[in-house]
């Protein structure tokens, strides 16, 4: 069985290498998300077709046809690199996706472009006050009023609010019908009159999430994506692409190949860690199952090109397993440096600035952020192996 990827796809691989060997030095090393550096660069891969790759050019992407090979090459090549491999977040991963699908001409042309290149920043309201993992129970109100919604309600746990420009928001128009099919599906300014955010700070020690409180907030009605009462089905469209995004596969893999220099350059007793059989052991069982996590990804891209319906099943797969395992992979890196693991905030003798520390606590987070993995285990056992469900205790 041949598995190379042939001439035309090594080729290209040539091209993705040559492009970071010349301009590799200009990627961003972190710092603030909204700066021109950041939107410089993202500007030069969208330019490339290493980011926006498959968006059509009249929305400001590169207009590529979908290849899952040639989005697979670019993915390795900027892992190995270990370079930034561009913006993502909750509107480029989330938003943009689903606007292409069931987004108006006029909203495509408004709102993909800006926020493929950075200039938007978007932020999700979703979850509220017992509307968690029972998202559909949200009270979260909108009232038309001639050509404006009034917004009233609260959000919690709304990442990146604080420094957002945009929300994407559920709502419920229709008080009186079915809870799943009262809710619309709002875009407005995070500037807007009315709104409040309060920040929430989380385990890392930064307020990463937010309370955003609603009070009258005017909306243009127009501002609406899909028909007013259908806001579910475009939530459903939202949360497929969250899950990919929160197990991404590609970012775990830079994150491999960082584990893994950093194993070779640790020592304990004048010994690499790596040489170590119990932490090599380890590493090794923690490749496996990011191999088996970027095939699963690639089922997906496969399974949504070809129109099939247990993408979805797949996306949930991709969630569950990728936060678990990425939290499991920033363990082993602590462990593997010893006392030196357990160093936080200021601490001189951190390595690679504290990220192993940071993310560690971070996607504990994210093991229940988008889902819980016992929500995500059940919709799997139901709805993928067919098992029965949890019995509901009826109401005296």
């Amino acid at each position: 069985m041949d598995l190379s990827y042939g001439p035309e796809y090594e080729a290209f691989r040539g091209e993705v290498a040559d492009f970071l060997e010349k301009h590799g030095d200009q990627a961003p090393k972190g710092g603030n998300i909204k700066s021109q550096e950041v939107r410089d660069w993202q500007a030069l891969l969208i330019e490339h077709g290493y980011a926006a790759r498959t968006i059509p050019k009249e929305y400001g992407g590169y207009g590529a046809e979908p290849d899952i090979l040639k989005g697979r090459i670019i993915a390795e090549e900027f892992a190995r690199a270990q370079v930034n491999a561009g913006l993502g977040g909750q509107g480029i991963s989330m938003l943009v996706p689903t606007l292409l699908e069931m987004g108006t001409e006029e909203q495509k042309r408004e709102f993909i472009a800006p926020t493929i290149r950075g200039e938007i920043l978007w932020c999700q309201g979703y979850s509220e006050p017992g509307a968690g993992s029972d998202l559909a129970s949200l009270r979260t109100r909108a009232e038309l009023d001639g050509d404006e919604w009034v917004v009233n309600g609260q959000k919690i746990w709304t990442s990146t609010a604080h420094i957002a420009d945009w929300i994407f928001c559920l709502v419920r128009t229709e008080p009186d019908a079915p809870k799943h099919q009262g809710i619309s599906f709002l875009l407005f300014r995070m500037d807007t009159p009315g709104i409040e955010v309060r920040p929430l700070v989380d385990m890392t020690g930064n307020a990463n999430f937010n309370e955003t409180f609603f009070t009258d907030v005017r909306v243009p009605k127009d501002q609406i994506v899909g028909a007013r009462g259908q806001g579910w089905q475009v939530a459903n469209s939202i949360l497929g692409f969250e899950r990919d995004s929160l197990g991404d596969p590609n970012a775990m893999l830079t994150r491999l190949n960082r584990l893994t220099e950093l194993m070779q350059e640790e020592t304990l007793d004048g010994q690499r860690i790596i040489d170590n059989p119990v932490f090599r052991d380890r590493l090794m069982q923690i490749q496996g199952r990011v191999m088996s996590l970027r095939f699963n990804e690639m089922r997906v891209l496969s399974d949504r090109l070809n129109g099939k319906s247990d993408a979805r099943l797949a996306r949930m797969i991709g969630k569950l397993q990728g936060t678990e395992l990425r939290h499991d992979l920033e363990a082993l890196a602590i462990d593997a440096l010893g006392e030196i693991g357990i160093a936080y905030g200021n601490n001189p003798y951190l390595r690679d600035k504290g990220t192993w520390q940071y993310y560690y606590m971070f996607y504990l987070g994210l093991i229940i952020g988008g889902g819980t993995s016992q929500i995500q285990k059940n919709i799997i056992s139901e709805r993928g192996l067919g098992m029965p469900k949890e019995p509901k205790i009826e109401k005296k």
